[in-house]
């Protein structure tokens, strides 16, 4: 895959995280009965860092869990005959909570479908909300999220390559070409 530009820096990302991070606190009047989950892989590493920017702001520590959403992908059958399965890890109660969702990039919203499937079956939250680094557009389904990094226009040939540190060795938001067959 070749890189067409590069959208966001590791200042960037830091910037998007923290003002995500005052936003959470703004919408939900503080953080009680509030847990972040992040969607594996990326979304992983964002919850730990808003978690981390939540509590320098407010001094309170935020539960944070880990969906794998595998299982519930409506093309499971395509993405892979034995597919990879990490599992998911919550240790707390979701019933009654507010719960805020979080990957690296919006796209159709097929990901979101499965990861929110995946939460009701750890129980009956109050309020699912949905946070993402990139919104690149093209829904499929009719879903919004509730706190965006950055807004990124594109078209159906490029990808949106989110990296971490943690996951990828480097920080940055890459637009890459499609490799042509």
């Amino acid at each position: 895959m070749k890189t067409k530009s590069i959208i966001m820096d590791e200042t960037a990302i830091e910037r998007s995280l923290k003002r995500i991070a005052h936003e959470i606190i703004e919408q939900n009047r503080g953080l009680e009965n509030l847990y972040l989950v992040g969607i594996r892989s990326r979304g992983v590493p964002m919850a730990e860092r808003i978690a981390e920017h939540l509590k320098s702001i407010e001094n309170i520590e935020v539960p944070i869990g880990i969906l794998d959403i595998t299982l519930y992908r409506d093309d499971l059958s395509t993405i892979a005959h034995q597919p990879v399965i990490k599992g998911s890890k919550m240790d707390f109660d979701i019933n009654k909570s507010n719960v805020i969702l979080i990957d690296d990039v919006l796209y159709t919203g097929r990901t979101v479908r499965a990861a929110i499937d995946a939460v009701l079956d750890f129980g009956r939250p109050n309020k699912i909300q949905l946070c993402v680094l990139i919104d690149r557009g093209h829904r499929e389904l009719p879903i919004k999220a509730n706190y965006v990094g950055k807004n990124v226009p594109t078209s159906t040939e490029e990808i949106i390559k989110v990296c971490f540190e943690q996951t990828d060795g480097e920080e940055s938001v890459k637009i890459v070409l499609r490799d042509e067959d």
